[in-house]
């Protein structure tokens, strides 16, 4: 019997600008092998001409739907914006713009930051990077070539990110590594959560289905692509080669085998 591992088994909607990485009719990982020139044909850089290459952002500068400002705004981060950074010009709240704030680095100026986003003191970003609207790289991440995170997406503290996608809502908040991987919509990673990628020996990663058939990926590097709203507990690992189904649940401390799971699996 043939299995279905088309993107459609996985998540409910795709964001608009991603279609073209995810047609109809191939199996999930060949997105991975897009995503590298996608996003280097697709991407819109947009950071300052002032920042320097490796070296800490001096002050925090603002993206406005007219260009990037240096002065003339305040950042405000309290009790009344619920810890989340705002941009305020002239005693009002500019909710469109995106703040890159002092002490982030960029080691390539290939990357496209979305309105309404923050890149927060201490994390490194290494192009090219596509970040969409309102999204959150925390203090401490670091971002290494061809990610793509989509809207409302959360990369936390100490949290490395390569060569992956975030849906729409994915978050990873608090230490986490995913590698070649594809967090669906309102996927939420707990703390410590591993998404393992390298295969050990040699041969591209296999994975093995309910029924005993075993499919070959044709890489040697692919980590996990978690489904819609798929959770994990904190320190939690995923092997190479899991692809986990909408809505399902890895219990904290778990090591997950790679594999084909179903929808609304529980990994207790």
């Amino acid at each position: 019997m043939m299995i279905d591992l088309t993107w459609n088994q996985f998540f409910n909607r795709i964001p608009e600008r991603l279609a073209p990485l995810f047609p109809h009719n191939e199996p999930i990982w060949t997105v991975l092998d897009r995503l590298k020139p996608f996003i280097r044909d697709t991407i819109k850089p947009n950071l300052p001409e002032n920042i320097q290459m490796g070296v800490p952002v001096d002050s925090p500068i603002a993206l406005l739907p007219g260009g990037w400002l240096n002065e003339g705004f305040e950042t405000v981060c309290n009790d009344d914006t619920k810890g989340k950074v705002q941009v305020w010009i002239e005693g009002e709240k500019v909710p469109e713009a995106a703040i890159i704030c002092a002490g982030s680095v960029f080691l390539d100026y290939r990357v496209e930051i979305g309105t309404g986003s923050i890149i927060e003191p201490g994390a490194l970003l290494k192009g090219p990077i596509i970040i969409g609207e309102n999204s959150e790289i925390r203090q401490g991440a670091y971002l290494r070539a061809d990610c793509l995170v989509c809207s409302d997406c959360v990369v936390g503290h100490t949290t490395e990110v390569k060569h992956s996608i975030f849906m729409d809502n994915a978050k990873a908040g608090h230490f986490a590594y995913i590698g070649d991987s594809i967090l669906g919509n309102d996927v939420n990673l707990g703390a410590g959560t591993k998404l393992a990628n390298l295969k050990f020996g040699p041969g591209s990663v296999r994975i093995r289905t309910n029924s005993g058939e075993s499919l070959d990926t044709g890489r040697r590097k692919i980590g996990a692509v978690l489904g819609d709203k798929v959770q994990t507990g904190c320190n939690s690992v995923t092997n190479p080669g899991v692809f986990l189904g909408p809505g399902s649940l890895i219990c904290p401390n778990k090591a997950v085998k790679p594999g084909l799971y179903k929808s609304r699996t529980i990994i207790s």
